[in-house]
């Protein structure tokens, strides 16, 4: 009995230590040594349990990858992959340190797979896993943790995700250029086309490539937070760092919170560079940030010393001082010309070159820069003026009397209004600037202050005195005309706390909306009136006095209005759910809308202009249809909003013209926005778009389409002349969908899209489309608004007559 067990006990000690050694890398090593490997089924994991390496399948892909994932999300989040180009095709392969100190991947026949390439060598080698994700090898003794003592680390070679530390850019003393490249797709962690890499100038920027196309670039990056650089301002989630010197040249970034877990991917599918943010409540990924963010982050939309301006119409505006290079073209919004300067610019001669001070636009390209820190503005100037090829300058920070130059060289590219409070000086013809901007005279500026000094001293108090007067005067006056309930500013002060930030709802085009509650507990909305906005008094009057006659189920009710000293406010009906758009473009709230809710969202839109159009005491075209003022009741119920730039037509007038053109751009009926015409056909293209936009949770003006698409109508066209309509169904959609309706509601969204507005149904005949089992007529080819649509043979005299439906008949259809 004895001898059993002394036998027995050996032997499970040696058992125990087998068990001891191969379980080693299952449960928590962090690193690899020279007499170690790691197999397929066995993990390295990080010393605090951050990350994770082993090897995985990317969704249903049988290839097998070297990756590091999040050890503790239970969506398996891949950062990193080794062999991305070279995928395993078994479970049998193994990492390993060899002889020359790299970390080797080999499959069953020992073939090499994957291998780093350091070439610094170390007695006594070992491969570690950081709990910031980096894998690195060191030596063993070497107790140094930074990335100086590092032979190798993964952070050099990144796949398409940036976590916090990493590096975007140029190591210039070894020469390592740190590139972010995308996944093939989901299954396919291989290279993709879609890459962010750091260009290497004096006042370098982040830019995305589509293959060798430009894509995006965030700006220049020294002095990120008033430069433009979209997404690199304050923030409560990261700390960026930018550094530009004669050995690097790199963007970082770090969490400001450790227990927050926050990532940039590249996502080749949709085009994007994202911030995703971890919430542990929901236990999914949120979008953060998108880059590009709209139409305007497009490289170079309106082309050299154009600026593009995402709410305005057209999209493109020449600098002060140029003018289109092809007027042509221009008209035709085909931008790519851009703009050349105005007058006989001649260079370095005294009253015909000057600089023209921009505000309020992110900097152009950087590629042909020049900059130094040791350099006053004054002197910028100057040198800038002795080059004939500077086209610009600026300081390096919004502080100019800090010091610090920058110039451009060549065209300006790529510019787009933001809220920079940098200037940018623009070399121009110096007679377009205004009292010889570039030499003012010393002696005219001293009479022009002195008589403006003497006239303000003369009329200060009787101007100030007879503007109180008639303010006074002309609030009552404008209250007796507006048949609504009048609010003083202390209600609204008191129900708002003031326009307190933490009850603004939102900001619109023309001002901030706020949330407030009356003292009978009553919940209101209250639109204040920005006084910089385009808005006028005869804009606010005209949406009061049709918010008061407008009663409609899907109309927002407005409450009440004040008109007191310099403020003008409309108090609505609170409502909880904010704005369409605030669901269908956000990639988690779009997942709470299905079919039926956003069918009924639909169909309440199209019942709420049938009454404005036929069924109200006026006939009334809205002229600013979208998403953003489509607000949403306690039960999803959709109300038209913003009345701000409605007009109203007589019972038996069908159209209008203008020759002010507001609105919002990628609404806007082409006949409207290229010429001036209105009509309830305007109001029905916007509901078009806005179809298109929920049924497919794409924006119209957005950058993730081909390059054959000018946008959400140009790529929902090409998809059902192809016959795949169905493909532009959001796949948030795919369990709740009714295809038939779906596919019956986007044929219904292309016939409101036609060019001519006489193609177009009415508004009643939508309705009954919607609510019926009729065959719809074939949509010709829509209007892009983009391009140049061809008449079809149209003469002026057919357009003005009201439209019909054309009872062409088709056979039912059937999505692939």
């Amino acid at each position: 009995m004895n001898h059993t067990k002394m036998t027995i006990f050996p032997a499970m000690v040696i058992v125990s230590m087998l068990l001891l050694l191969f379980s080693k890398f299952s449960y928590g090593a962090d690193t690899i040594t020279q007499s170690e490997s790691l197999s397929d089924g066995s993990t390295l994991i990080s010393k605090e349990g951050t990350f994770e390496l082993g090897f995985f399948n990317p969704g249903n892909s049988p290839n097998r990858y070297v990756g590091i994932w999040y050890k503790n999300i239970p969506v398996k989040t891949v950062v990193w992959v080794a062999n991305r180009d070279n995928p395993i095709k078994d479970n049998s392969s193994k990492l390993m340190i060899d002889k020359q100190g790299n970390l080797v991947l080999l499959n069953s026949n020992q073939s090499l797979i994957w291998s780093t390439n350091t070439t610094k060598k170390a007695s006594t080698p070992i491969v570690q896993l950081l709990d910031n994700g980096n894998l690195v090898i060191r030596d063993e003794n070497d107790t140094e943790t930074d990335e100086e003592s590092f032979l190798w680390q993964s952070f050099d070679y990144p796949t398409d995700t940036l976590l916090p530390e990493m590096k975007l850019g140029w190591d210039k003393k070894t020469g390592i250029h740190r590139i972010f490249t995308a996944w093939k797709n989901w299954e396919d962690p291989s290279s993709g086309d879609f890459v962010s890499s750091m260009s290497l100038s004096d006042n370098p920027e982040d830019v995305l490539w589509k293959g060798s196309t430009e894509f995006y670039r965030t700006g220049p990056m020294i002095g990120t937070t008033d430069s433009g650089a979209y997404g690199m301002k304050a923030n409560p989630i990261f700390n960026s760092e930018v550094v530009s010197n004669e050995d690097e040249a790199y963007f970082s970034y770090t969490l400001k919170n450790k227990s927050v877990i926050s990532i940039v991917v590249l996502n080749q599918t949709s085009l994007l560079l994202q911030r995703l943010v971890w919430i542990p409540q929901s236990r999914k990924w949120s979008n953060y940030l998108n880059l590009p963010h709209d139409t305007c982050d497009g490289y170079n939309v309106c082309g050299p010393y154009g600026k593009c301006v995402i709410d305005s119409s057209p999209l493109c505006q020449c600098l002060d001082g140029f003018k289109p290079k092809s007027p042509q073209q221009w008209s035709t919004m085909n931008w790519a010309d851009g703009c050349v300067r105005n007058g006989n610019w001649s260079c370095g001669v005294k009253g015909r070159d000057g600089f023209f001070k921009v505000t309020g636009v992110k900097f152009p390209d950087t590629t042909n820069t020049w900059a130094s820190a040791n350099m006053t503005l004054d002197d910028c100037k100057l040198k800038c003026l002795q080059n004939c090829s500077c086209t610009a300058y600026s300081g390096l920070t919004s502080n100019e009397d800090s010091g610090g130059c920058s110039m451009w060289f060549n065209d300006l590219k790529d510019l787009r209004d933001s809220d920079s409070m940098r200037n940018l000086y623009v070399r121009i013809d110096a007679s377009n600037i205004g009292a010889k901007h570039g030499y003012p005279k010393l002696a005219i500026l001293v009479v022009s202050i002195i008589v403006f000094a003497v006239i303000v001293m003369l009329l200060t108090l009787y101007i100030y005195r007879k503007k109180i007067k008639y303010k006074e005067d002309n609030n009552e006056d404008d209250r007796n005309d507006l048949d609504l309930p009048f609010f003083d500013l202390a209600t609204i002060h008191k129900a708002t706390d003031y326009f307190a930030d933490d009850n603004k709802l939102g900001e619109g085009g023309f001002g901030p909306v706020y949330k407030g509650k009356l003292q009978d507990g009553q919940e209101i909305a209250v639109k204040r009136l920005s006084r910089s906005s385009g808005q006028g008094l005869k804009e606010f009057k005209n949406e009061v006095i049709l918010c008061s006659k407008l009663q409609h189920r899907n109309l927002v009710k407005i409450i009440g209005y004040c008109i007191e000293k310099d403020e003008k406010m409309l108090v609505y009906e609170y409502m909880p759910n904010t704005s369409l758009d605030s669901f269908i473009f956000d990639p988690i709230q779009s997942k709470l809308l299905d079919w039926s809710m956003r069918f009924n969202i639909l169909f309440g839109i199209a019942r709420g202009l049938l009454y404005l159009h036929q069924d109200s005491r006026l006939r009334i075209v809205h002229r600013d249809l979208k998403a953003s003022n489509i607000l949403l009741d306690n039960d999803m119920q959709p109300k038209i909003s913003d009345f701000g730039l409605a007009k109203m037509c007589g019972d038996d007038q069908m159209e209008g013209e203008t020759s002010r053109i507001v609105g919002t751009y990628g609404y806007m009926a082409p006949e409207y926005a290229i010429d001036g015409l209105f009509s309830i056909k305007s109001d029905v293209f916007s509901f078009g778009v806005l179809l298109l936009e929920l049924i497919s949770g794409k924006k119209n003006r957005t950058l993730n389409y081909s390059q054959d698409d000018h946008n959400l109508i140009g790529h929902a066209w090409r998809l059902w002349k192809e016959g795949t309509i169905h493909t532009l169904i959001d796949d948030n959609l795919k369990d709740t969908c009714i295809l038939y309706e779906a596919l019956r509601c986007i044929q219904i969204g292309l016939l409101c899209l036609q060019h001519h507005p006489d193609n177009r149904p009415s508004m009643t005949s939508v309705v009954v489309m919607l609510n019926g089992n009729n065959i719809l007529p074939l949509p010709h080819e829509p209007s892009y608004l983009l391009k140049t649509i061809t008449s079809e043979g149209e003469t002026s005299s057919e357009r003005q007559r009201s439209s019909s439906i054309n009872n062409v008949t088709i056979s039912q259809l059937n999505a692939r």
